[in-house]
C-alpha cells in the first residue's frame, strides 16, 4: 500500500532521528516564522490541526516594529491565524541534526487563505497562470556578502569566480552547499561574485512555489552556516555603496503539454514568450516596490552595476531588465528578470512576475523591438526604472498589479513601504552613500 504524504514524511523523520519539526511560513519581509513542535506531537495532532500564530507577522517591519495599517492593529486585536502544514514540503536538515521543517499555509478562523500571507499571494498567481494552460517554472539566483561578526566584508579585494583565491572561505562554502543539498535543494554551483567577500550559490529550477520555498530556505541556511563558522552572511541589497549590490535574478519559463512553451524560439521569442516579456515590461515600474522595498534597495539601481536602470529587454545581454535565453529549440529557453534585490521576498517577487507575465498573455501585449548593446549608455526612449522609494510606492499603489495581487495585501504592503521611506528619509537621506544606520537596520535582517 502506498504511504500517505504524512506517513512518508514521518518515516523519513524517524529514520533520521528528528526530534523537532519546525512549522514555517514566510512573513512579509520573507523571514521564516512559525513554531517548533516535538516530533511525536507534530505527527499526532499538529499535522492535522496546525498551529496558531499572531497575524502580526504579516505587518512586522525588519525590526519587528508594527507600522500603522488599517487591517492588522490594536483595534483588530492582532488576531491569531492558523499555520496549516503542507507535509509534501517537508525537509530534514543536515546542518542541524534532529530538526526538520515543513512549510505551512496561513488561514483565517473559517479556513479562508489569509489575504496578507505571501504564500497565498503566490498561490493565487500560480493558479491564474495555470488557467491559461501554462505551468510556471522558476529559478532564482541570489548574491550575498560574507562578513565578519561586526559586518565588514571578509575580504578587501575582488576575484570573480576564482578557484585559487580565498581558500580559507571554502570550508564554510562547502558546508553551505552540503546543508542546502541536505535540505533537498538541487545545488548547481557556487562562485565568488564581483564584490569583496560576495558569493553566489545557484540552485536548480522548480515549480513556482517550490522555487520560493527553496529561496527562503537558502537564505536561512546560508545565514545559519555562516554563524556556525564564526562569520555572518547578509542579503542586504547594497551594504557597501562603492561595491557591487546583491541581487535576486528570477528566471521564468512556462510548461504547456509537458514541454517548455518557449522552446521553439530561435534568436527571437516566440508568440507566448513575447507576450510574457511584454507583460513584465508593462508592469516593471510597479514591480519595483516588490523588488526593492526599502530605501537601501533602490541604491542598487545605478548605471554599470549589472543592475538594470531602464525598461528594456534583450537577448544574452546583462545591461537589460529582461534578459532572454532564446536558443533554437532549447528546453532551457527562459526570461531572466534582473531588477530585484537579494532582500526581496521571493514569494511576492515571483507572484508579481507571474501576474505581470500572465497579464501580458491575456492581453496579447507586444514587447517592442529587442534592445542591443549597452542599455546604460544608450537606452533610447526607454522609460527609466523608479530609483527612489517614493517613486516605487507611487508606481505600485495605484497600479493594476496591486489590484491583481490583492487589495488588502497591497494596502498593507504600501503602509510598510511608507514606514521604511520615513525611516530612510530621517536616518539615511543620502542617495549616494550607505551609512551605519542602514547596516544596523538591514545587514542582519536581510
Amino acid at each position: 500500500m502506498t504511504e500517505t504524504p504524512a506517513a512518508e514524511f514521518e518515516h523519513r523523520c524517524r529514520e533520521a532521528g528528528v526530534h523537532t519539526v519546525e512549522v514555517a511560513a514566510p512573513d512579509t519581509q520573507g523571514h521564516l516564522r512559525g513554531k517548533r513542535v516535538p516530533i511525536d506531537r507534530f505527527f499526532a495532532t499538529t499535522v492535522d490541526t496546525g498551529v496558531n500564530i499572531a497575524d502580526a507577522m504579516f505587518v512586522f517591519d525588519m525590526q519587528n516594529d508594527l507600522p500603522d495599517n488599517p487591517y492588522i492593529n490594536m483595534d483588530s486585536g492582532f488576531l491569531d491565524c492558523k499555520l496549516v502544514p503542507d507535509v509534501s514540503t517537508g525537509r530534514i536538515f543536515s546542518h542541524r541534526p534532529g530538526y526538520a521543517i515543513v512549510f505551512a499555509d496561513a488561514v483565517e478562523p473559517h479556513g479562508e487563505p489569509h489575504p496578507n500571507a505571501p504564500r497565498g499571494v503566490l498561490a493565487a498567481q500560480v493558479e491564474r497562470c495555470r488557467a491559461q494552460g501554462l505551468d510556471p517554472v522558476v529559478a532564482t539566483e541570489l548574491e550575498f556578502y560574507l562578513c565578519t561578526p561586526d559586518w565588514q566584508p571578509v575580504q578587501e579585494h575582488i576575484q570573480y569566480s576564482s578557484l585559487t583565491d580565498a581558500l580559507e572561505l571554502e570550508d564554510c562554502l562547502r558546508d553551505m552547499r552540503a546543508a542546502l543539498l541536505g535540505a533537498g535543494l538541487e545545488v548547481e554551483s557556487s562562485n565568488a561574485e564581483y564584490g569583496p567577500g560576495q558569493i553566489e550559490i545557484n540552485v536548480g529550477h522548480a515549480d513556482a512555489m517550490t522555487a520560493a520555498d527553496n529561496t527562503v530556505l537558502l537564505k536561512s541556511i546560508v545565514k545559519q552556516v555562516a554563524v556556525q563558522h564564526g562569520m555572518r552572511a547578509t542579503f542586504m541589497p547594497k551594504p557597501f555603496f562603492e561595491q557591487s549590490g546583491s541581487g535576486m535574478h528570477v528566471h521564468t519559463s512556462l510548461r504547456a503539454d509537458g514541454a517548455n512553451a518557449f522552446a521553439d524560439s530561435d534568436g527571437a521569442p516566440n508568440e507566448v514568450m513575447s507576450h510574457w516579456i511584454a507583460g513584465l515590461l508593462d508592469h516593471a515600474p510597479a514591480l519595483g516596490l516588490l523588488g526593492y522595498p526599502t530605501a537601501n534597495g533602490v541604491k542598487r539601481v545605478q548605471p554599470y552595476t549589472f543592475a538594470p536602470t531602464h525598461v528594456v529587454w534583450g537577448g544574452d545581454n546583462r545591461t537589460v531588465l529582461a534578459r532572454c535565453v532564446i536558443e533554437p529549440g532549447s528546453p532551457a529557453n527562459r526570461v531572466e528578470y534582473r531588477a530585484a534585490g537579494a532582500d526581496a521576498n521571493a514569494y511576492l517577487m515571483i507572484a508579481g512576475i507571474l501576474a505581470a507575465g500572465t497579464d501580458g498573455i491575456e492581453r496579447q501585449l507586444d514587447p517592442g523591438p529587442m534592445s542591443v548593446g549597452d542599455m546604460y549608455t544608450n537606452p533610447g526612449d526607454a522609460a527609466p526604472l523608479p530609483n527612489t522609494l517614493p517613486d516605487c510606492i507611487a508606481a505600485y499603489e495605484s497600479s493594476a498589479l496591486a489590484e491583481q495581487l490583492g487589495a488588502q495585501f497591497s494596502e498593507v504592503y504600501v503602509c510598510a513601504a511608507r514606514h521604511e521611506d520615513a525611516l530612510g528619509s530621517e536616518h539615511a537621506p543620502d542617495a549616494e552613500a550607505v551609512n551605519d544606520w542602514e547596516r544596523e537596520r538591514y545587514a542582519e535582517q536581510c
